[in-house]
């Protein structure tokens, strides 16, 4: 009797082992488990990070859907974020694909922000980075507002929930990883194959093999004995530095063929070459990425004219025009351009080394991002935006006389007036100088540029 009720209690603790291992098993990700015998619970920072996902980017998915269209599919993309880097890559590169887009401008602020989720390997200020990468979103952003806040309030809400994303990301960042990612100091370690059965399971997919079994804890005190074995060259190195002026008996004394004030042919061949040292060249680091070539575009698609990716071209001649179309310059080099007719508006973006000759424009011609951009005027335009630049000179007609000039961010800008047959020149000022009235801001042209 005695032996059978022993086999019940051995039957009963294993049933209850068996338990527990199910139960860790399925444990959620970010739960902490039982370390060293003490349960952790759910970290508050992967609480607060799933909070985060199920509002405002919850949201902000929300009304991708409503919008539809290359809104909708860009986002998808950016929710299959796995791994990080290649899937910022696709959403930067179905941007540039689908320039032609009714909704550029949204892809544009989702494509230029993306990378804050790469704030996981900023340190030791992740929080100003993704700030950032917002102020980049705004700028596109501005644009949708501009377009449709007094047409379609979808827009607007997409816009809210989008930029609310970032700004709860940076409120999250600085409760919980200020300095950097922080990982849980009694949390297990996460191993190779459990990160990516995390990553690759899902409906349809059959799970991974399980890892090898897991070796048993280290010892609670396996810090003291890396300190004890590091002492000894610790104790080297002040034995070394309380030498004094014996320090000095180690250095190698240099004769007269080795000084180059002394010996002229070794000022011509360079460098002096330590007998006792041989220099191993290091290999050259590789680069990050190639330069990838993209194929010129000059083509007419829709009401827009696109010229992109244009190098070393002094012939490129938009000939036919009409009242609402609309050029878009991207990235073109040591190029110029001659737009005749009007148009309604033009845009010049990266570009480099780049000329523009037009006639007239009724909207607004825009030079962004680009450096030493060339302008000339052959007829009227209302407006032109600088914003980003270095380098840009606006030549005017007679008639564009009357024309505004607006700058934020840029350097090295002139506009050239015509006067008794030829172009004076004037500097656009760069540097300003405010001041309090008592009732508002003055702000005015500092002395220097005045």
């Amino acid at each position: 009797m005695a032996e059978l009720q022993g086999l019940v209690e051995r039957l009963e603790r294993a049933i209850t082992r068996l338990e527990q291992l199910s139960a860790e098993a399925h444990r959620p990700p970010g739960d902490c488990g039982e370390v060293n015998g003490v349960n952790g619970g759910v970290a508050p920072s992967v609480e607060a990070f799933d909070k985060l996902m199920n509002s405002m980017v919850a949201d902000f998915l929300k009304n991708s859907r409503i919008l539809a269209g290359d809104v909708e599919t860009h986002n998808e993309v950016a929710a299959l974020l796995k791994p990080i880097s290649e899937k910022i890559q696709e959403i930067q590169t179905f941007r540039e694909r689908n320039r032609g887009s009714s909704m550029f401008n949204h892809l544009s602020a989702v494509s230029e922000s993306i990378p804050a989720l790469g704030w996981v390997a900023v340190s030791p200020k992740p929080g100003p980075y993704v700030k950032e990468m917002n102020d980049a979103a705004t700028f596109y952003t501005n644009r949708v507002l501009k377009d449709y806040k007094h047409s379609d309030l979808r827009h607007v809400d997409w816009v809210k929930s989008y930029l609310n994303i970032w700004s709860e990301l940076q409120s999250y960042i600085k409760e919980h990883h200020t300095t950097g990612l922080a990982w849980s100091k009694t949390g297990p370690v996460a191993s190779t194959a459990s990160t990516f059965s995390m990553l690759s399971s899902g409906p349809g997919l059959p799970p991974p093999p399980p890892p090898p079994p897991p070796p048993g804890p280290p010892p609670l005190f396996e810090n003291e004995g890396r300190k004890e074995e590091s002492s000894p060259s610790r104790s080297a190195l002040f034995a070394q530095l309380n030498q004094g002026e014996a320090i000095t008996k180690g250095l190698r004394h240099v004769t007269d063929d080795q000084k180059t004030y002394k010996n002229p042919s070794l000022r011509a061949q360079g460098q002096t070459r330590s007998p006792t040292k041989s220099h191993t060249p290091s290999p050259t680091s590789p680069k990050s990425h190639s330069l990838q070539k993209h194929a010129p575009v000059f083509e007419l698609e829709g009401k827009k004219w696109r010229v992109e990716y244009q190098e070393d071209r002094n012939d490129l001649v938009v000939s036919e025009t009409e009242l609402k179309q609309v050029a878009y310059i991207f990235k073109c080099d040591k190029s110029t351009l001659q737009i005749k007719g009007k148009v309604n508006s033009i845009t010049i973006d990266n570009c480099k080394k780049f000329g523009l000759v037009f006639d007239n424009v009724v909207g607004i011609v825009e030079v962004i991002n680009s450096k030493d951009v060339q302008i000339q005027v052959m007829g009227r335009v209302p407006t032109i935006s600088i914003n980003k630049t270095e380098g840009c000179h606006i030549y005017l007609s007679e008639d564009a006389l009357d024309c505004e000039i607006v700058s934020a961010k840029s350097s090295e800008m002139n506009i050239l007036i015509p006067q008794d047959g030829d172009y004076r020149e004037f500097p656009v000022p760069e540097q300003f100088k405010t001041t309090w009235d008592g009732s508002k801001l003055v702000t005015e042209p500092a002395e220097i540029m005045a």
